[in-house]
């Protein structure tokens, strides 16, 4: 440890302080002007909602860019972050409504209660808490402690800013383990959490902003319009029959997939779950075997998107619709339904290895 000391300017003629507010003289050097010495600061009440009763709070886009974000001691409030954060902690908040947009990192939880939330975030935490139900997009294995009550469901919402708002906070729209829940705290007997109603009504539980201010953000809660692709996650297969599709990358492999997926769940199929992840020639020979030579020079161009689909035929179901509206892009798709189970159990394996989840 040290001290800085610094003497006492003399003043110069006229009384005034030498340097204040003077251009410097001739043959004098410019004072160095540093990044951090221009940049504008940041006052924490305009990052921060504490202490609010039966109100209607938010920010609206553009106006929290990946700052913190403090929630606390909020009671039966409906509050919007319509916008991307760094991480956001969640404090003594009762029967309270929340949207919260991309969070870089983590969303944290404490000592709430009767809260009803729409997250999209890096990490999920919560830690005494009571009957919170979220819709949730999470990148990273969802954690809950000492918390009971917990009910969960798949992101779904939409605005126009939204998709930059994910990649403004590094998230991809197809990393989403909402239903792979971890129970620091688990009880012997009991079951801490559990899976929203599939039919669950995203409205009902976070309805639409009513301040004049917030309803400027053009919002859609209509399954087909969610950024983040609906998947079943956990929930109980209709189907022994399964099939692994994967994109590579491109300058349409999003558009792509989304377009398979509206294909697919069009006629009847269930998306079970996505994953966007990098892979490199070794994970290749693993995950496709025989077929990997033909997609390992693909590789290179960037992170591949997989989707598995469930239903009765989807094997043949997805070749055909991929030979149909996709020909001429290289896609690999499961073979047969032998092959099927095992090429989903190789992926996501692989995949959970290297997200580390």
């Amino acid at each position: 440890m040290g001290c800085f000391f610094s003497k006492r300017r003399k003043p110069a003629q006229g009384g005034q302080q030498q340097g204040a507010s003077q251009e410097p003289a001739a043959g004098e050097e410019k004072a160095p002007q540093y990044s951090w010495d221009q940049r504008a600061k940041v006052d924490p009440k305009d990052y921060t909602f504490s202490g609010l009763k039966g109100e209607t709070v938010g920010r609206l886009p553009g106006k929290v860019a990946g700052q913190q974000f403090v929630i606390q001691d909020c009671e039966n409030c409906s509050i919007y972050i319509f916008d991307h954060s760094a991480t956001i902690t969640i404090d003594d908040c009762v029967n309270c409504r929340i949207f919260l947009g991309p969070i870089k990192g983590s969303v944290f939880f404490r000592d709430c209660k009767d809260c009803k939330c729409i997250v999209a975030c890096q990490q999920f935490r919560t830690r005494d808490c009571r009957k919170l139900e979220v819709f949730l997009c999470c990148a990273t294995q969802p954690i809950i402690e000492s918390s009971s009550g917990m009910k969960f469901g798949c992101f779904q919402y939409y605005y126009p800013e939204l998709a930059l708002q994910f990649k403004d906070a590094g998230l991809s729209i197809f990393n989403n383990t909402w239903s792979n829940i971890h129970d620091f705290t688990p009880v012997s007997g009991e079951k801490n959490w559990g899976l929203l109603p599939e039919d669950a009504v995203v409205q009902d539980y976070v309805p639409l902003p009513t301040s004049e201010e917030l309803k400027a953000v053009r919002i859609s809660t209509d399954a087909m319009k969610s950024i983040i692709p609906i998947t079943r996650g956990q929930r109980q297969k209709s189907s022994d029959e399964s099939c692994l599709a994967v994109f590579f990358a491109g300058d349409y492999t999003t558009a792509n997939a989304r377009k398979l997926i509206d294909e697919m769940t069009g006629k009847g199929f269930q998306l079970v779950q996505t994953k966007e992840v990098s892979m490199k020639a070794e994970d290749a020979q693993r995950v496709f075997q025989q077929c990997a030579s033909e997609f390992i020079p693909l590789l290179e161009r960037g992170p591949v998107v997989a989707l598995e689909f469930n239903g009765d035929g989807p094997v043949e179901g997805c070749r055909n619709t991929v030979n149909d509206v996709f020909n001429g892009t290289k896609v690999f798709v499961s073979e047969s339904k032998a092959s099927a189970s095992q090429d989903v159990d190789n992926f996501y394996n692989f995949a959970d290895m290297q997200m580390g989840i």
